[in-house]
């Protein structure tokens, strides 16, 4: 019993210190970059709208970014009909469980869904993307150093290349991919900059209105003082 006592104390201790060793990689800030965003929104659709679904987020958002409606319909609306319906997939959830293991899971809110105290979502799905390596012992052939065993095949391979991992634990590009490591990264990066839009795509409105009503309250507050002031000149 304290053996059993001791072991469910000390569970919380080890995970937390294999989380330390986990390094992620920073991602780059293209939240106000329409092009950046556009280009990772093509990628998304291309590459992994097949298997992931975004439900909660509809084609007419893309408008958000800079596209307009017949550009997201003559090249991004390929799961659906018309503009306004969400970012769903054909592929059941059953049939998916039994090809893959698990279920791919819904990408709308997955930057938020990863944000840690070690990181940023956006910078857990940079490091992630970019973390793939050739296992022969793995069902797909593939592994990766954030998400040790992880089901999901690299879909991006063809661009990346193979990548394998050293004696010295550290990944080398033993075959290059279409891309070069830079125009890789660049492309993920794209990538992640839009998931992390998807997460909260009135993010940056957010922001700019929180910045409009400090600077209001700031104005009031010196008018509050002045009448403050006058209200009580006579009594101090």
């Amino acid at each position: 019993m304290k053996k059993l006592l001791l072991v469910l104390l000390s569970a919380p201790l080890l995970a937390f210190a294999s989380d330390v060793e986990l390094h992620l990689d920073k991602a780059p800030d293209h939240s106000r970059d329409f092009a950046a965003l556009q280009h990772g929104a093509k990628v998304f659709v291309n590459y992994c709208l097949n298997c992931h679904s975004a439900s909660y987020m509809r084609y007419n958002r893309l408008t958000d970014i800079g596209l307009t409606d017949k550009q997201i319909k003559d090249n991004l609306l390929f799961t659906a009909d018309k503009v306004g319906e969400p970012m769903t997939i054909a592929m059941k959830s059953a049939d998916s469980k039994v090809w893959f293991g698990a279920a791919p899971p819904d990408l709308t809110v997955i930057a938020r869904a990863r944000s840690s105290e070690f990181g940023s979502g956006s910078d857990w799905l940079y490091t992630y993307l970019r973390g793939f390596y050739r296992d022969s012992e793995r069902p797909t052939g593939w592994n990766n150093v954030v998400f040790e065993n992880v089901g999901m095949p690299h879909v991006l391979w063809e661009l990346q290349g193979d990548q394998v991992m050293g004696a010295d634990h550290k990944l080398k590009l033993e075959e290059p991919g279409k891309l070069s490591p830079q125009e890789y990264d660049a492309m993920v990066g794209n990538l992640v900059a839009f998931l992390a839009y998807m997460g909260e795509p009135m993010a940056e409105f957010r922001k700019s209105l929180g910045v409009v009503v400090l600077i209001a309250l700031a104005v009031l507050f010196v008018f509050a003082y002045a009448l403050k002031r006058e209200y009580w000149k006579d009594i101090h």
